[in-house]
This record gives C-alpha cells, structure tokens and sequence, in this order.
C-alpha cells in the first residue's frame, strides 16, 4: 500500500513562492495528497491541531518564531514525521533539529524528486512495523520483550519511538558484534540514509539517556571509534 496515498502535508514556510513550488509539484506526484499552508510558527501550530496532517514540511527562518521552536511544540503532541528545511547549511542547525525530534533535515535549494524521496522514506519508517521476532532478551538491569516491543531498566517501563527501538533491537539481536555504521543506518533508516552518522549519533545518545546508567560512560552501548556500535551482554541482576 502506498504510504503517500491521501496524504495531507503541512508546509510552513514564509515564502509563498515556496509553498506555491511545493504544491505544485506533490499535486503532480500525488494528486489524491493535499497541501495545507501555513506561513508562521503561530499560525503551524493552529492549522497543525485543526487539520492532523501525516507529514509535516517545516521551515526554520520563520518570522515569529524559529521551527525549532515549532517543532518542540508539535513534540509535545505528537509523533508526525517532521521534515526541517533550512537555506542554512550549518551542522549545528542539523543537528539541532534532529535532537529536538525532527525527522530529516533538507537544505535550500532542494530538487523536489529529493524531497518527495525523503518524505516517502519517512513514512517508510514511520509505518513499517517493528521487527516481529519472539522471546525475551535480558542483559543486566536492561529486558526486552521482542514479541511486544516493551523495554525496561530495573524493571520500570521505558519508553521508546519506533525508531529508538528499532536500533536498540538491531544492536541486541547482535549482541557482542560491532554494527557497521552503515549497516545499522541501512537498517534503521533506509539505504538512502548511508553515510549520514548524525541521525546515528544523535539515536544512540538517545538510547544511552534511557538505557545507560551513567550515559556520559556507557557500558551497555559502547562505540568503536570509526566503525560503529556494539552492545554488550551483562550477567542478569537477580
């Protein structure tokens, strides 16, 4: 089934050409999609709550306030697939909007074919299901029932996004094996992802904020500098 197909996206950009261009050219990819426009933080976050879209496109220079603002806000709500853009290319900004929750990040000028690509990989991942694979993994204070998706430290629930579970179970269900960096993108993320270690790094910080004890010194989620991740096995704790 086609993930795109009545698909409502919320553009938020100040430029009506922009938002124009955009229209256009999904209304020519996907004809059964529709446009909702927004051209401030302000105004976003009400069509936002009115109108429920599946995608949202979210431009950072906004006049009243910045999308990141914006998207801290829709965090608070919501789980929607957020795309970032931004005529500013600096890694900062990036990885800024990927802390906060942004799912991609798209710098100006941008081809549509590549926007339209990185929403359907979006949805992709938003929409495929878990990994299905039974029985329960125990490794110290961290348990993991695979057949239901429920994860806990010290037997209190955590609570994690698809995507945060699905590396945590890529790199359990390899336990004591280093993943590739590519390999686990590829995985997580989609073959389109290669190569961009910020999504990377930024998801397994995030793993060892709920899963490590001391995050600054893991030892559950350890990296092996310049080629990836692996996770270590610890004896259970009674």
């Amino acid at each position: 089934m086609d993930a795109t197909r009545d698909m409502k996206i919320l553009v938020v950009d100040d430029d009506p050409d922009v938002v124009e261009a955009i229209s256009l050219s999904f209304g020519l990819q996907w004809p059964e999609s529709s446009i909702v426009p927004a051209h401030d933080g302000r105004e976003a976050l009400r069509v936002f709550d009115r109108a429920h879209p599946d995608v949202v496109l979210l431009d950072i220079g906004l006049p009243d306030m910045d999308g990141f603002d914006v998207t801290r806000h829709i965090r608070e709500r919501s789980d929607v697939p957020i795309l970032m853009i931004s005529a500013r290319g600096e890694e900062i900004d990036k990885v800024r909007g990927l802390e906060l929750g942004a799912d991609d990040y798209v710098t100006k000028p941008f081809g549509y074919l590549e926007l339209s690509a990185r929403i359907r990989a979006v949805l992709r991942r938003m929409q495929s299901p878990a990994p299905a694979a039974g029985g329960i993994f125990r490794s110290g204070p961290v348990a993991i029932n695979y057949a239901t998706h429920e994860v806990s430290l010290h037997g209190k629930p955590v609570k994690l996004t698809p995507i945060e579970y699905k590396l945590l179970y890529q790199l359990t269900r390899n336990t004591g094996q280093v993943l590739l960096h590519d390999q686990l993108l590829t995985r997580v993320w989609g073959p389109e992802y290669r190569g961009e270690l910020d999504y990377l790094r930024i998801y397994v910080r995030r793993l060892r904020e709920k899963l490590e004890d001391t995050p600054q010194t893991p030892t559950r989620i350890l990296t092996e500098r310049g080629t990836g991740y692996r996770y270590v096995q610890e004896e259970d704790t009674p």
